[in-house]
């Protein structure tokens, strides 16, 4: 029986007691179907409505219990339908939830530190999706505190009939990594259920939708439940791959006078080892790291002068990939994992392996890495070491951490990096952020002290999106300061800025969920010159529909100080000088529970001495539960007509995803890109049998579209691959 009174959500969430899981009574059918005794032997959780009108009981009856033994977390789930008819399942592919049919989702927050979830969904497919959540949730519409590529092992079955669907999860112990005190063990849980017919969702605990567009998420105001008795149980599992493919490839001769066709076999193998050293400490060994199966990035046109921000999507460095996140504003980070096995143009270099251990000391969370690579065209063989720690202090909200990384190349180069981090919860909903970090180089004088090498952070921020919300901040680094395992967007700058806007929550009767405006503003000044190098402006307005609608839009002031020439493209410069230009910013994204969806993103208006538009247009359709399309169409054009100079840019891609069943699956994938005039191809099947054991059958291939464009001049083919990889997961 539940051990507690349900609070409602205005008291503080640290005074709510906990839940009591039951132990398992009986036997469970593992079929999709709870209808055994053992799940009446305990209650449901009771559900509310979280969206569009948080409070609300919910319309359809839903129930949703949690059971455990040695071996399992065991999860019933009752979702019952007035119109069954009306249930939606558009999906069956591994690792994907969609906003256009019915979901169920589990967050578990195993170390109940309020800030990182595991969590498990599925539809009436049967499908596994399974998610990291990390920094409590704390995103934006462009930003995901998710880590959607994160997998672990356990195992679902649904069932579909009259009266609805339901759900039984399998969850092993081996799979929650968790602290045991004084015989008990105290999680944070989240239940949510989405139901795109009705554009509502239901959740437990009681989680109001005002933090924002992942308030469901947010494990600080999870549910604590404690098990009796529950014992960590070690993973141990050996993961090895045998690979085998052939590639093709045109490459420009030493004198560049010719192209020089070339054929390659390979034949490889690897080895990757999971072990749980003790019941709060997992190591994670890799050899001979293999990537062939991932998915090239999508393009991206760069009208700015700075870096831009690729995701990270090999499995490897996105499991637990949050205890390393070492973030300092906007996407600048101190490790950035894409610096391993990729050079500066994206080119693979070879892993010959690593370590990773991950897990939690003495109330310290602990994540440390360490990775070789082999010598490649562009960089010497050199070694990566990344040691994350971080340490709940002063509340349950607040953290102190710190950060070392460390880059050596067999040429005798080296960098490395330290960072100090904290997150204070001062009162209520505000929140301070403080990081300071240096770097350190090759024959560069170790100066702790300086600020030319240094990098710092400092951030308030209200995490409440109801009312008056800020986010204001100091940043700035030094010109010789690198991190050369991290990212950073601009050099050698000091900024100060912040983001404010109000929002109002809308009653019931209102097509409105939210609405509101938003007042951005940042200042950069050179640190080294001491003058003002770029200012930004904008007032922007959110409308937020029940219908699911969104809209963002409003104009945008920037200032430009061009100490040299910025070249847009090889025949495309902006002169040095200072510019002053106002351009009209949006976003419109269409209902996502709709089979046929998009996402519309613009900008127009000045662009230094000249004139810019950009439109980018993303749809999906839907087409049933074995079919998908979707793609993205990126316009760029640039007039600077007194300096008679234009710049045009068109990228277009297009995914067709096939889903015979939850376990056997069929992608391609297609883009073009004007700008490097080439149009890269994708094929990918996929058998999975289960978590661990996957067959794939990848076909690559590069076409040149322009072959006059240069001297001499390039052949149609530019590069193709055909692989066969091969992995399976012993479990001991």
């Amino acid at each position: 029986m539940l051990a507690t009174v349900f609070t409602p959500f205005i008291f503080p969430a640290d005074s709510i007691p906990p839940v009591i899981i039951q132990k398992l009574q009986g036997e469970i059918v593992f079929d999709g179907i709870p209808d055994e005794p053992a799940w009446q032997l305990t209650e449901s959780f009771p559900f509310i409505t979280h969206s569009p009108v948080f409070g609300n009981e919910p319309d359809e009856k839903t129930e949703a219990r949690i059971l455990y033994d040695e071996k399992y977390v065991y999860i019933g789930a009752w979702f019952y339908t007035k119109d069954p008819s009306k249930i939606l399942s558009t999906s069956k592919l591994r690792d994907e939830i969609k906003p256009d049919c019915d979901w169920f989702a589990v967050i578990i927050d195993s170390y109940n530190d309020n800030e990182n979830g595991m969590s498990f969904w599925t539809t009436p497919a049967g499908l596994r999706t399974d998610m990291e959540v990390f920094n409590d949730a704390n995103g934006s519409y462009l930003y995901e505190p998710l880590n959607l590529s994160w997998n672990t092992h356990w195992e679902v079955k649904t069932h579909v009939n009259e009266k609805g669907w339901f759900v039984e999860m399998l969850i092993p112990v081996s799979s929650l990594r968790f602290q045991e005190k004084d015989g008990q063990v105290t999680m944070g849980l989240i239940l949510i259920r989405w139901i795109p017919e009705h554009k509502s969702i239901y959740i437990f605990p009681r989680i109001p939708n005002e933090f924002g567009p992942y308030s469901m998420w947010k494990v600080s105001r999870a549910q604590d439940v404690v098990f009796h008795g529950l014992a960590s149980h070690k993973p141990f599992y050996i993961t090895p791959y045998a690979l085998a493919g052939v590639s093709q490839l045109n490459e420009l001769n030493e004198a560049e006078t010719d192209y020089e066709f070339s054929r390659d076999q390979k034949l490889d193998a690897g080895l990757d080892l999971k072990y749980g050293i003790t019941s709060n400490l997992t190591m994670d060994l890799t050899l001979n790291t293999d990537f062939a199966q991932v998915e090239a990035d999508d393009e991206k046109v760069n009208l700015t002068r700075f870096s831009l921000f690729f995701e990270e999507k090999r499995q490897f460095f996105l499991e637990r990939a949050s205890i390393f996140d070492f973030k300092i504003g906007q996407s600048n980070t101190m490790f950035y994992s894409r610096r391993i096995g990729l050079d500066e143009d994206f080119n693979l270099v070879p892993i010959i392996g690593g370590v990773r251990l991950i897990g939690r000391k003495s109330g310290w969370d602990i994540g440390l890495m360490n990775m070789q690579t082999a010598k490649s065209d562009s960089l010497p063989s050199e070694n990566f070491g990344i040691l994350r720690l971080k340490k709940r202090m002063l509340n349950q909200h607040s953290y102190m951490g710190g950060i070392y990384t460390s880059r050596l190349g067999l040429d005798g180069s080296f960098n490395q990096v330290y960072g100090l981090d904290a997150v204070v919860r001062v009162t209520g909903d505000e929140y301070l952020k403080l990081v300071w970090g240096q770097s350190f180089e090759n024959d560069f004088a170790n100066k702790p002290l300086v600020l030319t090498n240094a990098r710092y952070f400092v951030n308030w921020e209200r995490r409440w999106n109801v009312g008056f919300h800020y986010d204001i901040f100091l940043s700035g680094g030094g010109p010789d300061y690198n991190p050369g395992i991290g990212f950073q967007r601009r050099e050698d700058y000091t900024v100060y800025g912040g983001t404010f806007n109000y929002t109002w929550m809308m009653p019931a009767a209102s097509p409105l969920v939210r609405h509101g405006p938003e007042l951005t503003a940042r200042d950069y000044f050179s640190q080294s010159r001491g003058i003002r190098e770029s200012a930004m402006l904008g007032l922007h307005y959110l409308l937020e529909f029940k219908s699911l609608w969104q809209c963002y839009f409003g104009p945008e002031y920037s200032y430009e100080n061009l100490l040299e020439l910025f070249e847009l493209s090889d025949d495309v410069n902006i002169p040095v000088g200072n510019y002053s230009f106002l351009q009209l910013t949006g976003m419109i994204m269409t209902p996502m529970s709709q089979p046929l969806r998009m996402f519309l993103n613009f900008e127009g208006g000045g662009y230094y001495d000249g004139q810019v538009l950009s439109v980018t247009a993303m749809p999906s359709w839907s087409i049933s539960s074995t079919f998908v399309l979707s793609g993205a169409y990126i316009f760029s054009k640039v007039d600077f007509s007194r300096r008679e100079q234009h710049f045009l840019s068109h990228i277009g891609r297009i995914k067709a995803q096939l889903m015979f069943s939850t376990k056997l699956s069929a992608s391609a994938f297609i883009q073009y890109n004007s700008g490097s005039h080439n149009i890269i191809s994708n094929f990918r099947f996929r058998y999975n049998p289960r978590e661990g054991n996957d067959l794939w059958i990848v076909y690559n291939e590069g076409t040149n579209t322009d072959l006059t464009r240069e001297v001499p001049n390039p052949p149609r083919l530019a590069a193709r691959t055909v692989m066969l990889k091969y992995t399976y997961t012993f479990r001991l």
